[in-house]
């Protein structure tokens, strides 16, 4: 029996997860050219700082920053471009109306390969936390940390 293959991750956006709270997370294709897809092949990407807009029935993936390819010459292009994310219309319509909702963003947390060998987008349907809903989080997690260490410690005995 084949062993189902796991998608290789490229990049992750942590600082995503602490300043938004996840609502609905969407797989979607990215539009690239052949040079960025080898750069990406050799683990070269940011996801930091960047967000998604739907504009003319689009959605386009706005400040990630994919390196040049080294070997690439000419036909590298702008490592910062915006790109086009490929979703299907009933998605995006339904991403658009909740975007035109107060508070809400379209967040990339994940780029990786899938296992055909595509590169793929988690885009996050995303609200904003406060900074108490940080500092609280915080709290939740550093108490959970501490559980496992005393959980640890007492099966180490």
């Amino acid at each position: 029996m084949p062993r189902k293959e796991e998608n290789k991750t490229i990049a992750r956006n942590r600082k995503a997860y602490h300043d938004y709270e996840i609502e609905e997370t969407f797989e979607a294709g990215i539009e690239l050219t052949g040079t960025e897809v080898r750069s990406l092949r050799d683990n070269n990407c940011q996801l930091t700082d960047c967000f998604a807009l739907i504009r003319g029935g689009e959605v386009w993936l706005h400040g990630v920053h994919i390196p040049p390819f080294k070997n690439g010459n000419l036909a590298n292009v702008d490592p910062d471009r915006k790109r086009k994310l490929l979703l299907h219309k009933r998605q995006i319509r339904y991403l658009y109306s909740k975007v035109q909702e107060r508070g809400y963003s379209l967040v990339p947390v994940a780029m990786y390969f899938s296992p055909n060998g595509l590169v793929k987008v988690s885009l996050a349907l995303a609200r904003g936390k406060k900074a108490y809903d940080k500092r609280a989080s915080m709290a939740e997690r550093d108490t959970q940390r501490e559980i496992e260490r005393a959980l640890k410690a007492r099966s180490q005995r």
